[in-house]
Parts: structure tokens; C-alpha cells; sequence
């Protein structure tokens, strides 16, 4: 098992810190994943057999949670519905 930290950005609140944790560990191989809004990253501990670490910050991104320095217009309106989902869950 392995654990990376993934500095990402968009991370506002507790529904982003839900969506990102529901998504993530959906994925195949993440065993846990521990979003921080404080800080901007995500944890995940992850089988290296099942899951790899572009695998997961392909998922981030496609949630609007994109690793740091690659934020678009675009990845912050899905971070927004992302978020949205999150406070309903």
C-alpha cells in the first residue's frame, strides 16, 4: 500500500472534501482518500497493482479538483457542481 499526497486545486469546503473522497475512492485499488481544504491536498492510500497515481489525478481533474498550476475556467465550473453534489451526499 502507498500513500501520495496530491497538492490539487478548487478544494473550497466540506462538500468539495465529500465529492473528492467519494470519487476517489471508487477508483479500483484507493483504499482511502483524506482531501484537506486547509491546505489544498488529498491523501490516498492506493494499491500500486490496481491504482496508479495518473489514474487518480486524471480522476481529480475530471472532478475539477486538477492538480496544482493546471486550474482552467473549466476544471472551477466542475469543482462548483462537484461541490454542490458533495453537500447534497
Amino acid at each position: 500500500m502507498k500513500t501520495q499526497l496530491f497538492e490539487v486545486e478548487n478544494i473550497k469546503c466540506g462538500g468539495c472534501m465529500n465529492s473528492i473522497r467519494r470519487g476517489l475512492e471508487q477508483l479500483p485499488g484507493v483504499a482511502a482518500a483524506r482531501p484537506d481544504n486547509q491546505t489544498g491536498t488529498v491523501a490516498v492510500d492506493f494499491d500500486e497493482q490496481a491504482a496508479t497515481s495518473a489514474a487518480i489525478a486524471q480522476k481529480l481533474s475530471d472532478m475539477g479538483y486538477p492538480l496544482a498550476g493546471e486550474n482552467s475556467l473549466g476544471k472551477k465550473a466542475k469543482s462548483y457542481i462537484s461541490c454542490a453534489i458533495g453537500r447534497m451526499g
